[in-house]
């Protein structure tokens, strides 16, 4: 009866000392606290290989898929990419869907102006990169690099009329980390 009972507190006290030993390892090999950069999801060259830039479609579609549904349903926070202030259900809905009212003039004579309301749904395909927030740890006997993602941010595409790549907006960070949106909303 005692053995199991000395054998699994044996077995949390060694967890315990290695992690506590894995994380002054860590903390004395940071590399850098905070990094941010982009990854192409989806490769835009049909000269490159596939999976350059890239991560193959049904792997992709899914990955967004999953959360942007996260984010929509409340199950994971989204916060202000600029102000990292959380945002609230109907921040998240207002932006998978935007409603606008565009002034147009009649085709056919008199020529008259008239209103109309554009209804904008969020495309997942749309998102076709990703920004990722890491903490990089190196083991210098070896080399080997750890990353620690602490936040990711889908980013938009953006085309003009004529379907010319203007550029990326990012929509939202979601943190794995709580120490993140804290430390940038003090800045």
């Amino acid at each position: 009866m005692k053995t199991p009972f000395i054998i699994a507190s044996l077995l949390v006290l060694f967890s315990f000392i290695s992690c506590c030993r894995d994380a002054s390892i860590q903390d004395k090999n940071l590399i850098t606290k905070r990094i941010q950069y982009d990854v192409q999801i989806k490769n835009i060259e049909p000269d490159m290989d596939w999976w350059i830039q890239n991560i193959e479609g049904s792997n992709r579609e899914q990955l967004v898929k999953n959360l942007m549904q996260q984010v929509a349903s409340g199950k994971v926070k989204a916060y202000d990419f600029l102000t990292c202030k959380p945002f609230s259900n109907q921040d998240i809905k207002n932006m998978m869907r935007r409603t606008d009212s565009i002034s147009l003039e009649r085709t056919s004579p008199p020529y008259q102006m008239y209103d109309t309301v554009v209804v904008t749904e969020l495309h997942l395909s749309e998102i076709t990169r990703l920004r990722f927030l890491e903490e990089w740890y190196i083991d210098k006997s070896t080399l080997k690099f750890t990353k620690k993602v602490a936040g990711i941010c889908p980013m938009l595409e953006r085309r003009s009329d004529s379907g010319e790549l203007r550029g990326y907006k990012p929509l939202f960070w979601v943190f794995f980390d709580d120490k993140y949106p804290a430390e940038l909303q003090s800045k």
